[in-house]
């Protein structure tokens, strides 16, 4: 496949986890990267895996919460690759699982590094796009943008990111640029939060998996392949849009429907 031959991606939290994914698979499919994490050992790693498969591939350090960074990031990558066609807002930060626990500068950090780096690697590279006519913007949401699943600060930050897509589709639409949202369910990854979780259970995953009506839990592979078809140009009529990539989670409560019905089985 060769849906982004010639094009540039330019992938948020990338070091690791959905946003290597997408590097990989955007990268097989014949872009170049712009592999950029806070983390620059695993942006240095990542990119350095993509170049030794073929791709083209270029590290960058920045944390988006920065406006200076990431716009220093965006100009490095021009630099290197002359364009941005792809840019997906995949970085993000969780603290507290609970509303009890969330205190104010829990609150900030979990909005500013998942909901305002959004905007601000948007807002960012919008001018590039704009004058080329034609780019495409994808959000990484998540179904904690959709219910109530702990987690309320990166919950309202994810909530808050499919409406920002919302507004990037509508204002920019015309002048070329697509913006819409992949919103994941729980994916097996290495983010410290999961970590975290799986030192106090290690079978977490597999107990999640009882939520979910295809019987697992996702990988960064189903969420890497949604992004590149969005991303891609056989998406173009596909604006605004909020793509729920999440095994069925949120199509109906499978235990409750199991615990309703077991006495007609």
């Amino acid at each position: 496949m060769s849906r982004f031959s010639a094009k540039v991606a330019l992938i948020t939290g990338a070091g690791r986890g959905i946003g290597r994914a997408t590097a990989e698979r955007l990268a097989a499919e014949g872009a170049a990267i712009a592999v950029l994490d806070v983390d620059g050992a695993a942006a240095d790693e990542a990119a350095e895996a993509l170049r030794r498969s073929g791709a083209r591939a270029l590290a960058l350090r920045a944390d988006i919460t920065d406006r200076a960074a990431g716009r220093a990031a965006i100009e490095q990558a021009l630099a290197a690759f002359e364009r941005i066609d792809v840019l997906v807002n995949n970085a993000a930060r969780t603290a507290k699982g609970s509303l009890e626990q969330t205190g104010p500068e829990d609150w900030a950090y979990e909005i500013e590094g998942t909901l305002t780096g959004a905007f601000l690697m948007s807002r960012a590279v919008l001018p590039h796009m704009v004058a080329r006519g034609k780019g495409a913007i994808v959000n990484v949401g998540s179904v904690n943008g959709l219910l109530a699943l702990g987690n309320p600060g990166y919950s309202a930050a994810k909530a808050g990111l499919i409406n920002l897509t919302k507004s990037l589709a509508t204002e920019y639409g015309r002048r070329g640029i697509r913006a819409n949202v992949v919103s994941p369910g729980t994916i097996r990854t290495e983010a410290p939060s999961w970590q975290e979780r799986l030192k106090r259970d290690p079978r977490v995953f597999e107990k999640l998996a009882r939520w979910y009506p295809v019987g697992r839990v996702g990988e960064p592979a189903d969420i890497a392949a949604a992004i590149a078809f969005l991303a891609a140009d056989e998406a173009a009529f596909i604006n605004g849009a909020n793509l729920v990539v999440d095994g069925g989670l949120t199509a109906g409560l499978a235990p409750m429907i199991e615990e309703l019905t077991l006495e007609t089985r």
